[in-house]
């Protein structure tokens, strides 16, 4: 069975209640997932109206990404092939869930999927407005 014909439930019970450890190559691709969180947290503070405008299109580009890749980051999918020469690996408890595996090992907060998504599309629009209030101050 593939992650697309697997159902919610069958997603959200192969998310492991403890967090297992990582290799270096795993370590690596999930700290990789910081450097977009980073851009996406902080790209609408940009002095440069050019990243800025990047930043306007990247957010909705990414949001497309997920949405387009039913709910799976495309770093996810590159792990899964390189590590088993397929584009969706579902015994990967990151692969659709990076950030809520991430609050879930971090703070112990057991976030539903549409849970994590309300929040994750909440912040994501907050930011974009944030980046295109300070677009439109430069107009």
């Amino acid at each position: 069975m593939t992650l697309e014909e697997s159902d919610e439930s069958e997603i959200e019970s192969a998310i492991p209640l403890h967090p297992q450890k990582r290799d270096a190559f795993g370590q690596f691709c999930f700290v990789l997932h910081f450097l977009p969180l980073i851009f996406v947290v902080t790209g609408w503070l940009s002095p440069w109206r050019g990243l800025l405008i990047f930043y306007l299109f990247f957010l909705p580009a990414m949001f497309l990404q997920w949405r387009l890749n039913r709910d799976s980051c495309v770093l996810n999918n590159l792990e899964s092939l390189i590590r088993t020469g397929h584009w969706r690996n579902p015994s990967n408890r990151e692969e659709g869930a990076w950030l809520r595996t991430f609050v879930n090992d971090t703070t112990g907060w057991n976030l539903s999927r549409r849970q994590m998504d309300a929040f994750i599309n909440a912040v994501l629009a907050m930011f974009w407005s944030l980046g295109f209030s300070r677009f439109m101050e430069w107009i």
